[in-house]
């Protein structure tokens, strides 16, 4: 064999570079840290909101609502509808009357302040009854599948093809001697909790195909038991973002049905009200209609803003972009 033609022998052993073992301590990389805290999807999330400060301003800005809505009187002493007098109609704002008034003589910052109550209570009530319903139909119909998720899903399909702001005009309209924040509220929420059902329902059908979730049966336990010990908890966090934004939209839809005249009667201090009133005088005194407006716009905004960071932060995926 020529000497220049490398050696093909099985015996032929190549050498390998093998670092010192003080240089890679293994048993530090296969030890296992019992020291630390337990970590879980809500504590990563809330360590990833708190150092947003868009979830500071946003929560800010909610508590000042809800403080306002409580507690009305910490604001102002003025009455939003008694003290009412023609001569202020549309008058210049004063140290008592910040805001000036409306047409009618009324002070335009109290009934601001005595509306968030209204705006608020309704966006609450429609919250939970879309939550509540969403909940109950996407949980059942995602976990037992089957004739219950065909029958689930077609009755949850016939409520979504119908617009919810449609429906809620033809049943204030109906119910029109009975018109208060219950029955605005019920009209909204009853046709709103779709959307949260098919969210929670394709989250389940995700969930219940883990390790964790066999591990329960194989223990025993019965399905209900596990549907809300195991699934739900582990699928709700979309919905958690959408019940927030769902809020804003409630406070949204109750200003609208105001503002078209089926909503609360003029006799509820409403944004939507001050809105629906304010816009003949637009041009003569439009600040009557934009202080109301700018109030509305503060707060869809913040519950808005306040959904996108919890969904941000209850995305693994998108904590790992940041």
């Amino acid at each position: 064999m020529p000497d220049n033609i490398p050696s093909t022998s099985p015996t032929r052993r190549l050498e390998h570079y093998v670092a010192p073992l003080e240089e890679t301590p293994l048993e530090e990389i296969d030890s296992l840290k019992t020291d630390g805290k337990p970590s879980n999807l809500w504590i990563d999330a809330w360590h990833d909101v708190r150092r947003r400060p868009m979830f500071w301003i946003s929560a800010a800005l909610i508590l000042l609502v809800v403080i306002v809505a409580l507690f009305p009187t910490w604001f102002t002493q003025v009455p939003p509808n008694s003290d009412c007098q023609l001569s202020n109609s549309n008058g210049a704002p004063s140290a008592e009357h910040p805001l000036g008034f409306t047409r009618q003589g009324c002070d335009v910052f109290s009934r601001i302040v005595h509306g968030a109550g209204t705006s608020l209570s309704v966006g609450i009530i429609v919250t939970l009854l879309v939550f509540t319903l969403g909940v109950l139909f996407g949980s059942f119909a995602g976990y037992y599948g089957g004739w219950i998720d065909s029958v689930l899903s077609r009755f949850g399909d016939i409520f979504f093809s119908i617009p919810y702001i449609l429906a809620a005009v033809v049943i204030m309209s109906v119910l029109a001697n009975y018109r208060n924040v219950w029955v605005i509220s019920l009209a909204i929420g009853l046709f709103a909790w779709p959307a949260t059902a098919r969210v929670l329902r394709s989250e389940i059908l995700r969930v219940k195909n883990a390790d964790f979730v066999t591990a329960a049966t194989a223990i025993g336990l019965s399905r209900f038991r596990i549907l809300w010990s195991h699934v739900v908890p582990n699928s709700i966090a979309p919905v958690i973002v959408i019940t927030t934004i769902s809020l804003a939209s409630a406070i949204v839809a109750e200003a609208t049905l105001s503002f078209l005249g089926v909503g609360l009667p003029s006799t509820f201090m409403s944004w939507g009200n001050d809105i629906a009133q304010a816009q003949t005088t637009l041009r003569t005194a439009p600040q009557v209609l934009v202080y109301p407006s700018i109030a509305l716009s503060l707060t869809v905004f913040s519950f808005i803003m306040l959904g996108e960071v919890v969904r941000d932060a209850l995305d693994p995926k998108a904590r790992a972009q940041r």
